[in-house]
């Protein structure tokens, strides 16, 4: 897969994974894996560069008596899901013409 679609993939992912509620690094990674696998060095090359886009921000709290940093969407990453949504069904558009004609019901050919 195209390296700039798989991370454009990957920050929507994991911006949809912290859509409802501040989250922390193993459990976006464990929300996540019943859909995508995820490496923790991955993961946080995402959550830095979706930091620096302002789509989300970053506190710290401790928990059990260590510091866990905290995720939080900002308006900026609803914003980045919504237009990929919209997004999406340009590409399935895409995808429908590409395969037309894979499954021998048509003929593939563009008049």
């Amino acid at each position: 897969m195209d390296a700039q679609i798989k991370h454009g993939l990957l920050d929507v992912c994991v911006l949809a994974a912290i859509k409802n509620e501040d989250s922390y690094g193993y459990k976006i990674i464990k929300d996540m894996k019943p859909y995508i696998e995820l490496s923790e060095s991955t993961l946080y090359t995402v959550l830095k560069r979706l930091e620096t886009s302002n789509m989300l921000t970053v506190k710290t709290a401790e928990h059990d008596g260590r510091l866990r940093k905290y995720y939080h969407i900002t308006d900026n990453g609803i914003k980045r899901i919504d237009e990929f949504k919209n997004e999406w069904n340009e590409i399935l558009s895409i995808y429908k013409f590409v395969s037309k004609g894979d499954n021998g019901n048509e003929k593939g050919r563009i008049s």
